[in-house]
């Protein structure tokens, strides 16, 4: 018998092999690698179960594939997660309902939130098991490209972290209180609700920069105890958040007191002025413990009302 004669049969036996593994047929002809991994089937993947015989035991979030087999005791036949082998349940990720109406991949009408809880669990896989490959179907086309269900809850995905970094920023970076008039300008100050974050700390105004952009807001910063990421850390200048790089004081106001910000109008009525060498800065009047009220005498006087003057120097002309 030639090589030829030996070489059917063999074929034919390892076919008759990974028809037992539980191969299927039409997946051969899909492509192996699609970026990284395989592209699977979902008859395919539902083969491995970790049942006696099964090729393995796999489970897909948002059409990624892992092997689970060390987690066998969560995953495997008559474990606690069992539901989700050889499927993709995303969906049952983020609602908890693992009756066959939920153990399905369509996340459509899920919430920002319960979309971000799948993507959770889509970093936990990829951190803790082995990545197989796609699942093609819902999310991955038979090339392994992306579909528009997968861009869908991407975009998704991406407002939710945008909002959950907002929000972080918030607790760690509340908002200043604020009020305007036409004679005083602009105050900015913290309270422990201020901005609607309730805390055990006041802080102090700063101004807040977005990396890259001249655009700025308020914000009451924390100005004892190691910064913010480093709460564990015993050695550090208690400073609390004070050194981050993207606060600024505000111009003419005391580090650490509430702040007064020079009005349109105010300065207006400065523009005349000869002489404003004893006056303080106009684009800030702080307080310290006390309020100050200016008032604009429109004959290009100006009169301070304080409880407490000296802060300003000796040499402004001032009444109380």
């Amino acid at each position: 018998m030639g090589l030829g004669g030996l070489l059917v049969p063999a074929l034919g036996l390892a076919a008759t092999w990974l028809l037992g593994l539980g191969f299927e047929p039409s997946s051969w002809l899909l492509p192996f690698y699609a970026g990284r991994g395989r592209l699977l089937s979902p008859a395919e993947l539902a083969r491995h179960t970790g049942a006696p015989g099964s090729p393995g035991l796999y489970l897909a979030v948002l059409g990624q594939v892992f092997d689970v087999r060390r987690g066998h005791k969560h995953y495997g036949p008559g474990a606690a997660y069992s539901v989700l082998a050889g499927k993709d349940a995303s969906r049952a990720f983020a609602t908890g309902d693992f009756t066959n109406t939920g153990l399905v991949d369509d996340v459509s009408g899920l919430s920002p939130s319960e979309i971000l809880t799948i993507q959770n669990w889509l970093s936990f896989y990829s951190e803790n098991y082995i990545f197989v490959g796609k699942l093609v179907g819902r999310f991955y086309d038979e090339n392994g490209a992306p579909t528009k269900a997968l861009e869908q809850a991407k975009a998704v995905i991406e407002e939710a972290l945008k909002f959950k970094e907002q929000n972080n920023e918030k607790k760690q970076f509340p908002p200043c209180n604020s009020e305007w008039s036409s004679t005083s300008g602009s105050r900015f100050w913290c309270s422990k609700q201020s901005g609607g974050v309730n805390r055990d700390w006041i802080g102090v105004p700063r101004k807040l920069y977005k990396p890259g952009s001249s655009d700025s807001h308020c914000v009451c910063v924390r100005t004892t105890g190691p910064p913010s990421g480093q709460l564990d850390s015993t050695e550090h200048s208690d400073r609390g958040d004070l050194d981050n790089p993207n606060l600024q004081e505000y111009k003419g106001c005391h580090p650490l007191a509430d702040c007064y910000s020079g009005a349109s109008l105010f300065e207006e009525k400065l523009h005349g002025l000869d002489d404003t060498r004893h006056l303080p800065s106009v684009t800030g009047l702080c307080t310290h413990g006390f309020a100050y009220f200016i008032s604009i005498n429109f004959q290009l006087s100006i009169t301070f009302h304080a409880s407490e003057v000296n802060w300003f120097g000796k040499n402004m002309n001032r009444t109380s």
